[in-house]
């Protein structure tokens, strides 16, 4: 028998059914983060092999982020009108059809359009994912524990991609990172169907306007950015284009406000620590983009490492990522969300300053590993406090679009914060540097733009979650 719980509906099974519904939810999360790690460490074989430039190298994961960020906000309405588990495993079906297609490449456009199409999968997916777990866990420890799991994933994921994505690129392909996810989609979707309980149906209307205007719009930003790297920021195209990515952002905020059902209630920015957490995550993630993709550039152009080698020269921040994930519960009952969120922040922020000193003579253990470390307890500590903030008294009706607006912020942030540090990247040189000494110079300089942007997440924290005088929030 089913019932309502105050944050949505959940239904009632015992513990080994709640197991395996929280084991389902954060493998098919794990599948999604994977999916974005593995292709790092794979990155200068694909660039390699399709004959990608080092600008167009950025649109790997662009397409995929921004097609993923843009339409997850209709995937989650999606979830609400159609059923979320309907939703769940269509999702997966997506995924996992182009995952293949991606395998099989043949040129750069065949790969960036199979990786568009897998981020629809991953849009559809991932708020299915978060509101499943919202709805089968009620508000409290339980779901805090939940949420803490679906955090870990992170960690977990980001571990087994890069490790994973390093051996099948030395030892097969590339390509075979993205053949492993069809076995693993197939057993999902059967799990799902049996597992999973299918919420109620709702009457209602997608809102196509807001997002056509939001996805294009960030597409064009984006792109306007990156563009600028290749071709200066005085180049009338470029110019058009950023002004149309502004002007349909802005458009989509006056849709959204007028829309009967909009895709993002703007009352869920009515709560000053709801509307912290998006900025803060947009920003958190802007600057940890640029960690990921261009260390993997810097282990292997500057130091030399092999693809598994630089996989597992990760380990020092996915690790202690997935410790700390884990350890979040336990932490927030002594020192509260906010201030636990505040100290995962100002850790990030030393980790990635240290790691800007890089230069072409740098040894791993000091000037790479040990920074590495603080990175990934900063993350760990930072995306599960981030998600509780971000879902915090939610009602039933918006459980949906606000899982989709944490996700939005997770790879929006990602794909503008990336766009902005390869114009960094370009704009990095110092002659007559050439070479790996050229290339550390660079990286440096984007490791110092994601010190910046994860400092002003810090600031957003402080001023608009960490009350000073209030009673610490304990959600575990």
């Amino acid at each position: 028998m089913n019932n309502f719980v105050k944050g949505g509906f959940a239904p009632s099974t015992g513990t080994s059914h709640r197991a395996a519904v929280l084991a389902i939810i954060v493998v098919s999360y794990l599948m999604i983060v994977i999916d974005i790690s593995i292709v790092i460490t794979g990155l200068p074989k694909i660039q390699a092999g399709l004959g990608f430039s080092p600008a167009g190298l950025s649109w790997v994961q662009n397409a995929y982020t921004l097609a993923f960020g843009g339409l997850l906000m209709l995937g989650a309405r999606a979830g609400d009108i159609l059923g979320r588990r309907r939703m769940f495993i269509a999702g997966l079906a997506l995924f996992t059809l182009s995952s293949f297609a991606i395998g099989i490449a043949q040129s750069p456009a065949w790969l960036l359009a199979a990786r568009a199409v897998q981020g629809v999968g991953a849009a559809v997916l991932a708020p299915s994912t978060l509101a499943l777990l919202s709805t089968h866990f009620p508000e409290g420890p339980e779901r805090t524990r939940a949420l803490a799991y679906y955090a870990a994933a992170a960690g977990v994921g980001a571990s087994v991609g890069l490790v994973l994505g390093g051996l099948v690129a030395d030892l097969v392909s590339w390509r075979m990172g993205f053949f492993i996810n069809l076995p693993i989609g197939l057993a999902l979707m059967l799990g799902a169907r049996r597992y999973l309980a299918e919420t109620p149906q709702r009457p209602g209307r997608f809102d196509v306007a807001g997002a056509v205007s939001s996805t294009l719009g960030m597409t064009a930003l984006v792109y306007g950015i990156v563009r600028a790297a290749e071709v200066g920021w005085g180049d009338p195209f470029t110019l058009t284009i950023l002004g149309s990515g502004v002007l349909l952002l802005a458009l989509f905020v006056v849709n959204e406000a007028r829309a009967r059902q909009p895709i993002l209630p703007l009352r869920l920015f009515a709560s000053r620590e709801r509307s912290g957490a998006y900025a803060a995550r947009l920003l958190f993630l802007g600057g940890m983009v640029g960690f990921w993709f261009f260390t993997t550039q810097y282990l292997q152009g500057v130091l030399g490492y092999r693809p598994l080698e630089a996989g597992l020269a990760f380990l020092p921040t996915t690790l202690p990522n997935f410790l700390a994930a884990m350890a979040v519960p336990r932490l927030t009952r002594r020192w509260g969300n906010a201030r636990l969120l505040a100290f995962g922040l100002l850790l990030g922020v030393v980790g990635m300053a240290w790691l800007g000193q890089v230069d072409a003579h740098t040894a791993y253990l000091t000037g790479v590993a040990l920074p590495m470390i603080l990175i990934g307890i900063g993350q760990g500590g930072v995306l599960g406090p981030l998600t509780v903030s971000a879902v915090a008294g939610v009602a039933g009706e918006d459980a949906g679009a606000a899982s989709g607006l944490v996700n939005v912020a997770h790879q929006l942030g990602g794909s503008l914060g990336l766009g902005i540090l390869v114009v960094v990247f370009a704009a990095a040189s110092v002659a007559p540097m050439e070479g790996p000494e050229l290339l550390s110079l660079r990286i440096a300089h984007t490791f110092m733009a994601s010190t910046v942007m994860l400092a002003l997440a810090l600031a957003i924290v402080v001023a608009f979650i960490v009350r000073p005088g209030a009673q610490p929030r304990t959600v575990g």
